[in-house]
């Protein structure tokens, strides 16, 4: 399925890496004009030029804004007032025993993970209900539903994103915008492939093997017994974001490869 988004803006937050960089790309392959973001002004100039190299006639810009503030949020927003696509993408994660996390992490984790989102759904939905046509995309995880021990601040950031978009889905109702949830799981990102260089130094074990053997002992549900990568992320936020998704609204998507044990 090709998806035509000529005439539409999206912002992805979080977008110089990972799941956020392929999201951009692929919205720009659709013909959106899009914004990529991140703290750093290096980092945000490398993605806009590998979206370019990718997409020779890709529309993107940057904007370099610290999500996890409400001062960043507002930068954001006056740098790029028009959205008719929001992906809330921009997320933080660390493993972290309950019982040595600190309430500065619990409130950093909330600021980044869910405030992000909150506050930029608050700036940008008015109008897309003005205009009758709009997505707000939030990228939760199947951590949201299967909270994993060694980091429980963080699957309480993507459960309450849950809250969030469900609640936002139904406060838009019959507008013509939809609010849904994206929910991955173990992803070949470059955080999550940080996460394993020591361990493939210390084994001389591939990336891949690596990998597999995260998902086969950390998630043994899965069926796909593998990380996803994030082109197969990024294709279903392209869907949600596309016309073609018009009757999908208030929905947490799962592209975790089978991992939760729940039929619904």
């Amino acid at each position: 399925m090709k998806f035509d988004l000529k005439g539409r803006k999206a912002i992805v937050t979080g977008s110089t890496l990972g799941i956020g960089l392929a999201t951009a790309k692929g919205l720009a392959a659709a013909g959106a004009d899009v914004v990529v973001n991140g703290r750093k002004q290096e980092a945000c100039e490398k993605a806009v030029a590998a979206i370019q190299k990718d997409v020779p006639d890709a529309r993107v810009t940057a904007c370099v804004a610290d999500l996890g503030t409400a001062e960043g949020c507002d930068s954001l927003v006056s740098a790029h007032p028009v959205c008719d696509i929001l992906v809330n993408n921009v997320g933080i994660f660390s493993p972290k025993d309950f019982f040595e996390t600190s309430d500065e992490t619990w409130t950093q984790f909330f600021d980044v993970n869910v405030m992000s989102g909150v506050r930029l759904s608050r700036a940008y939905l008015p109008a897309m209900e003005k205009k009758g046509w709009g997505r707000v995309i939030f990228i939760s995880s199947e951590s949201a539903q299967n909270i994993p021990v060694d980091m429980i601040h963080y699957g309480f950031s993507k459960t309450a994103q849950l809250a969030v978009s469900r609640g936002l889905a139904k406060r838009m109702a019959g507008t013509g915008v939809t609010v849904n949830a994206v929910l991955p799981g173990p992803t070949l990102s470059e955080g999550v492939q940080a996460m394993f260089k020591e361990k493939m130094q210390e084994t001389g074990k591939s990336l891949e093997e690596i990998s597999e053997e995260f998902v086969r002992t950390q998630r043994p549900s899965s069926l796909i017994r593998r990380p996803a990568s994030v082109e197969e992320v990024a294709n279903m936020i392209l869907y949600v974001a596309s016309q073609e998704a018009s009757a999908t609204t208030g929905a947490a998507l799962r592209v975790e490869g089978g991992i939760l044990e729940t039929i619904f």
